[in-house]
């Protein structure tokens, strides 16, 4: 287990330089979607905007109370039924690189796929650059353990002095099997660590999606696919642990609609987008178990990538 040193300084909060675009399919839809990234206003966080519907009807803050559907993806959803889906890969990216406002504008209803990372949109927002602004960059402190379960299934936070997210999935097939890992968001890590890891499911499921009108823009080009025991891209794997660091990827984006960043210390064990989100619900019912922060700095030093013991990220989850 990597040693959790404390962060210390007040950061500004920071948006974009200037805005930028790029166009994609839709993971379920199929559909080309193109979507603008622009700056935000202070104390705004990430607001959606559907451009292909009605101005007074289109505006979503990504936040977990918007959170309507969690099977297949991240939704998110407004007034009169307007929704956005599949959020969970760009919100990653803004999290990791330190994105506290933006506004994300979409002529469809679901972010693009890209090629199943966050890598493509943490490329956007370089491209883009970050500006400072006058405000003081609010985190949400996490003052004791919260945990959420599902059958044996469970998602847990805890108190730490860094924002960190560990993960272990245990999967049947040889070719993802049981894997776990940590990582502690400073220092360019999301980007060289996670950000890449890439989206993946198995044959039959994305059969049987594709019976049920959905998964139509899935494709190799987009996602890892396993058969079996093989992965059937003829490129192979990103990272010898792809899978989980993707399932971390994961929850950075969904637990980012807390509106804030979180300062403590994420473990799931084979959760997914529900029990992420019914996480940040079960924190926010409890006024006693967390408090808004404005000490939360940038690290100097960080362990880009360990994989723990599984009694070591027991141990380290169950810390009061």
């Amino acid at each position: 287990m990597a040693h959790l040193s404390a962060e210390s300084g007040a950061a500004t909060q920071k948006t974009l330089k200037t805005a930028i675009k790029c166009t994609g399919v839709g993971l379920h839809g199929g559909q080309d979607v193109t979507m603008v990234l622009r700056p935000g206003e202070v104390n705004t966080g990430i607001v959606f905007v559907r451009t292909d519907l009605p101005q007074g009807r289109r505006s979503i803050t990504a936040r977990w109370d918007k959170v309507t559907d969690t099977r297949l993806c991240t939704l998110i959803s407004g007034a009169q039924g307007i929704s956005v889906g599949t959020i969970e890969h760009l919100m990653a990216a803004l999290r990791g690189c330190g994105v506290d406002n933006a506004v994300v504008e979409l002529n469809g209803p679901e972010v693009p796929i890209m090629d199943g990372s966050a890598a493509p949109f943490v490329f956007l927002i370089e491209c883009a650059g970050l500006v400072s602004q006058a405000a003081l960059r609010r985190s949400i402190r996490v003052l004791r353990p919260i945990e959420v379960t599902a059958e044996d299934r469970w998602a847990r936070l805890t108190p730490s002095a860094s924002a960190t997210f560990s993960f272990e999935i245990d999967f049947p097939s040889r070719a993802i099997a049981h894997q776990e890992g940590l990582v502690r968001l400073s220092n360019g890590n999301f980007k060289t660590e996670i950000a890449r890891a890439r989206t993946f499911g198995f044959v039959q499921e994305v059969e049987a999606l594709r019976r049920h009108g959905l998964a139509r823009g899935g494709s190799l080009e987009n996602a890892i696919v396993v058969n079996g025991d093989r992965v059937m891209n003829a490129e192979g794997l990103r990272y010898e642990d792809e899978f989980v660091r993707h399932k971390i990827l994961d929850s950075i984006g969904d637990l980012y609609l807390a509106g804030a960043p979180i300062l403590g210390h994420f473990h799931g064990y084979k959760a997914g987008h529900a029990l992420n989100n019914q996480l940040l619900r079960a924190l926010f019912a409890d006024d006693t178990a967390w408090c808004y922060d404005t000490s939360f700095g940038a690290e100097t030093t960080a362990e880009p990538w360990v994989r723990p013991a599984p009694a070591a990220v027991l141990h380290t989850a169950n810390a009061a």
